[in-house]
């Protein structure tokens, strides 16, 4: 018989899941608009009639091995969710312990959803293989996963591996974590817009974007307008590298990764975040570990890369 298990990951928006099986093949996927239930238990009965539907839709009989989730903010030793900024429930959400009344007899885990990318890099992406790699996730914020020996790091409360709450300016840009100079002001979606519109207001030179509002703007754009030569753009991506390539060369001191994975929108610059993150890497390694050290592009960043992701916590507890 087929086994699959169901991954799930939960966004401020939308809550994301699918059937998927060993070697990342989709069985069905819906969606669950997690904004519209602002009362959990409606919430997770809105998944789980979800999560049944396409179980309908498979077409042969399978067994459920488990339910992997990746969530901002979750814990994965004891199961919740804590005050994640960008979810409509507050407090601590006992998110397994809940989810287990549906559920009783199968594994359930959640982690949050950096970490969730990297368990998807090592299970079906291009970190197959490898024991010791970090994941870099690019997104509105910048998150990261980090593995070592084989094994993800959680540290003692589960939230170890913050690389975008590392400080890298001093009294610099202020961040939504309530300090100064985190590397995510510098390097996400939010972080390059900020450069584009400092680079606006030092610099004379045209511009796709000297018309747009900040509002407006949006990291796509940015990345757009540097593929089309933008210079400006191409500056502001050379200025994220430059600040992501000296936060990696300090994480590879203490973990020694093989390979470092960029995943998300901004990945998708390609040579403009990839080559001066690389350069300045490079620049500012230990001798130590100076090129040995692959940066890549992720091997599951698409479509369904968050429920890979997910589902991918199943299939490594297993091994």
């Amino acid at each position: 018989m087929k086994q699959l298990v169901v991954g799930i990951d939960i966004g401020g928006t939308n809550s994301v899941f699918g059937l998927v099986d060993r070697e990342g093949n989709m069985y069905g996927e819906g969606v669950v608009p997690t904004r519209k239930f602002p009362d959990f238990d409606q919430y997770l009965e809105e998944l789980f009639i979800g999560i049944n539907n396409i179980s309908k839709n498979v077409g042969e009989e399978f067994e459920l091995m488990g339910i992997g989730i990746g969530a901002p903010n979750a814990n994965y030793y004891d199961g919740t969710i804590w005050n994640a900024a960008n979810l409509v429930w507050k407090g601590t959400v006992p998110f397994v312990e809940k989810m287990k009344r549906y559920y009783p007899n199968i594994p359930i885990i959640i982690t949050n959803d950096a970490n969730a990318a990297a368990i998807g890099e090592m299970i079906y992406g291009g970190a197959k293989g490898m024991k010791d790699f970090i994941v870099v996730t690019l997104g509105t914020g910048l998150g990261s996963g980090f593995v070592s020996g084989g094994k993800l790091i959680y540290g003692h409360d589960s939230f170890a591996g913050e690389l975008g709450h590392v400080i890298v300016n001093r009294g610099g840009r202020m961040c939504g974590c309530g300090r100064k100079g985190c590397l995510e002001t510098y390097v996400s979606a939010t972080g390059i817009k900020r450069t584009a519109f400092k680079l606006l207001a030092d610099h004379l030179e045209d511009s796709e974007f000297r018309n747009i509002s900040y509002n407006d703007l949006t990291a796509e754009m940015i990345t757009k307008a540097a593929l089309n030569g933008d210079p400006l753009a191409i500056e502001a991506y050379e200025y994220t590298g430059m600040m992501l390539g000296q936060a990696l060369a300090d994480a590879v001191a203490i973990t020694s990764p093989e390979a470092i994975f960029l995943f998300g929108g901004l990945a998708k610059a390609g040579k403009y975040i990839f080559e001066p993150t690389k350069r300045y890497m490079e620049m500012h390694m230990l001798a130590n570990f100076r090129n040995k050290v692959k940066l890549l592009p992720s091997g599951i960043d698409g479509k369904n890369a968050a429920v890979l992701g997910a589902s991918a916590l199943i299939w490594q507890e297993r091994e």
